[in-house]
């Protein structure tokens, strides 16, 4: 496939455009390299059976998808460009192994090629029709980019299946919820959350689910409490930044800093430490607002992650820097990627602060196509 070979020029190249970044002196970090996660002698031992059989199937998923933990325990695309090269032996998704596919989706998934990711996914359901993953996935993805009949479409492929019900339900709720549909949404996710036998990383999902759909409502106090069941069932990195960015939103940064100040310092995480910092005026904020500036700047450097980013360069123009027409060039950019309830409520809000009526319409306009109903959102609309 050409998307492979584009991304693995692109995962280790400079920009031709860039501006390079020349050090003043030895002792200067241009970049500091991500970590391995794990047991790197474990590493080394997959990545030598890999390149002795680059075309075994379950070689090459089981190296991808250890690289794609990485790539997202650290917020970096690099690793994912390590695992799309351990698939270069399919370049042709038709041809490739269920498993490659669905790893292919995944990867391309995580980063934002979204059209890409829900082909190759309608590939793997068309000859796995019961194949629940793929259809889980494929509902996620087209809830990202907002086209939630399409994502109800996939829900109900999963209601046929005994093993994937739970799913099936939780997905048609909170597609429920993004509608507006918050009572039938919050009856049927503590329906769900009730059910016995659960996991707990499955009942602090459906937790934070609820959390978000009450969020959306408007009902903070209900939508506080589940985050805070959510995070006592099982604190994943995903809950906490979803509750730091509820409690920031109602002007809580003393709050959330604690729990961020616990946290590995992602780029996701670093990001929201400098809007709590800046929000605080904090010094410490200040040295957080520049590592995350000189984090941006080296991500500049690899053209492929410039979508990847550009919420973030959004949020952070929005709320640290105080530039509002940047912040909205940005989310302009983002929501042409994805338009998650964020997405769009950062378009409100950067257009509202720049005073830009033309934004304030184009993101009233696809509120209104997507069908999203959003308590944040209408208030600023």
């Amino acid at each position: 496939m050409k998307m492979i070979a584009l991304w693995l020029g692109l995962a280790w190249a400079v920009a031709l455009h860039a501006e390079v970044v020349v050090p003043q002196g030895d002792a200067e970090i241009v970049e500091t390299l991500p970590s391995a996660l794990g047991d790197r002698a474990e590493e080394r031992k997959w990545r030598r059976q890999w390149a002795n059989d680059p075309r075994n199937p379950e070689l090459a998923v089981a190296l991808a998808r250890r690289y794609l933990a990485q790539a997202r325990a650290q917020g970096e695309p690099r690793w994912a460009g390590r695992a799309l090269a351990t698939l270069r032996a399919w370049p042709d998704p038709e041809r490739a192994p269920d498993d490659v596919l669905l790893t292919l989706a995944t990867l391309q998934q995580f980063l934002h090629d979204f059209d890409a990711s829900a082909q190759n996914l309608q590939r793997l359901v068309q000859r796995q029709p019961r194949h629940a993953q793929a259809w889980l996935t494929l509902a996620t993805i087209r809830r990202v980019q907002g086209r939630y009949a399409e994502s109800d479409l996939a829900c109900r492929a999963l209601a046929g299946m005994t093993d994937a019900a739970l799913y099936a339900q939780a997905c048609a709720a909170e597609n429920a919820g993004l509608r507006g549909d918050f009572a039938q949404a919050r009856a049927a996710l503590r329906r769900l959350v009730a059910a016995p036998r659960l996991s707990e990383a499955t009942r602090s999902w459906l937790f934070t689910t609820l959390a978000e759909t009450e969020s959306r409502a408007g009902n903070r106090n209900d939508a506080e409490q589940a985050y805070r069941a959510a995070l006592r069932l099982q604190p994943d990195e995903y809950t906490r930044l979803s509750f730091a960015d509820f409690l920031m939103q109602a002007q809580r940064h003393a709050d959330a800093l604690p729990m961020l100040q616990s946290m590995p310092r992602t780029d996701a995480v670093l990001l929201r430490l400098a809007m709590a910092g800046a929000q605080l005026k904090s010094s410490q904020g200040e040295r957080d607002a520049q590592e995350m500036r000189n984090r941006f700047r080296q991500a500049e450097l690899r053209p492929q992650s410039r979508p990847w980013h550009a919420r973030e360069q959004a949020m952070f123009a929005l709320v640290v820097d105080k530039q509002a027409e940047r912040a909205l060039e940005f989310a302009r950019s983002n929501v042409a990627q994805q338009a998650e309830p964020m997405d769009v409520l950062l378009l409100a809000q950067a257009a509202h602060a720049a005073g830009r009526a033309d934004a304030l319409r184009q993101a009233a306009q696809l509120r209104d196509r997507m069908g999203l109903k959003d308590a944040r959102l209408d208030a600023l609309l």
